[in-house]
Order: C-alpha cells, then sequence, then structure tokens
C-alpha cells in the first residue's frame, strides 16, 4: 500500500479524519489512525483531505498536535463556524465548501465562505451527497460545483469567473497540479 501512495499520480492522502456520528470503530482507535495517516501524509510530502463529523474539537487538536506538512491540508466539505474555519486555516489548513454551503440555514458556514482569506478556500461537491440549492434532495454531480461557486461568489461580491479562477489555482497549488 505504501508504494502505491508513492505513485507520481497520487496527489493527497485522504479522505482521512474523525467521525464520531456513526462510530464504527471507537474514538481511540479512529484518533490512532488518524494521527498516523497525518505522519504518513508528512513523510510522503502530501496534503491530507480531513472528513470531520461530530467531531471537530478533537480534529482539530490531533491537527494541532501532528502538525501539518508544507502542502497542508484541507478540511473537506466544512461544516463549521468562522470562528473554526479560522482556527484551522491558523494550523495551515484550507477549507473546502461543499452544497451544504448554500443552505438556507447554513449561516455559520456561509460567514466562514465570506471572510476566510481567498487562497484558504475551496468547492467541492461531495457527491452523491449532499446537493446545492437549486438541487437540493437530488444526487449530486461533479457539474453541480457551480451552483456553489456561484453562491460564495455572490456572498463575496465576486463574479464567478474570478471565484472559479481563484479556487482553481488554489487546488493547483495544493495538490501540486501545475507541477504533474
Amino acid at each position: 500500500m505504501l508504494e502505491k501512495l508513492k505513485h507520481p499520480k497520487v496527489v493527497a492522502l485522504g479522505e482521512i479524519g474523525l467521525d464520531y456520528h456513526w462510530m464504527t470503530a471507537p474514538k481511540e482507535v479512529q484518533e490512532q489512525v488518524f494521527r498516523r495517516q497525518i505522519q504518513l501524509s508528512k513523510e510522503l510530502d502530501l496534503p491530507f483531505v480531513v472528513h470531520t463529523r461530530d467531531a471537530l474539537e478533537d480534529t482539530y487538536e490531533i491537527i494541532k498536535s501532528e502538525g501539518v506538512g508544507p502542502r497542508g491540508g484541507i478540511m473537506h466539505s466544512f461544516s463549521g463556524s468562522l470562528e473554526w474555519a479560522e482556527k484551522f486555516v491558523e494550523l495551515g489548513m484550507t477549507v473546502s465548501f461543499s452544497g451544504v454551503v448554500t443552505f438556507k440555514k447554513a449561516t455559520d458556514i456561509q460567514e466562514a465562505a465570506r471572510e476566510l482569506p481567498l487562497e484558504k478556500i475551496l468547492v467541492e461537491t461531495d457527491a452523491p451527497y449532499l446537493a446545492p440549492v437549486p438541487k437540493r434532495g437530488r444526487e449530486n454531480k461533479t457539474a453541480y460545483t457551480r451552483y456553489v461557486v456561484d453562491f460564495i461568489a455572490d456572498l463575496r461580491g465576486m463574479t464567478t469567473e474570478e471565484l472559479a479562477a481563484v479556487t482553481s489555482a488554489n487546488a493547483e497549488r495544493i495538490f501540486g497540479l501545475d507541477s504533474k
């Protein structure tokens, strides 16, 4: 497995992290594995993509104690507040927003998408889950990323094209796509 992770087409390690919602493994096991995966990402000079559910505080503490490598990491489908987003950014993480940001009651997530530095945000689908408005309730598709971009661009007073260019450049930088 380790040899496969060294393949030049591997651009990140993930999703890794903690999921206390489903609890398919005890917290202690999840935390131990998460720590080792972060260490592995640093050994391989790969960014890591974090899945966290009902575990923001523990996720933060583990990333803080383990540190991130020079390529950083991504908070996948972020669903926390601006305060949490800023804390993760301070650790060297980038925050990725999915269709959840378009949901009417997602005001905390919307604030984070509006206020974080542009160089610290990404967009994603999390397909087949969490389709954005106006496709909410349907199976999510990669093509629906445009609704996330449109929504965040509007929040930030930017054009869709401007935000798409910034988030694409961010992804290229983090994943090293310009050099592959």
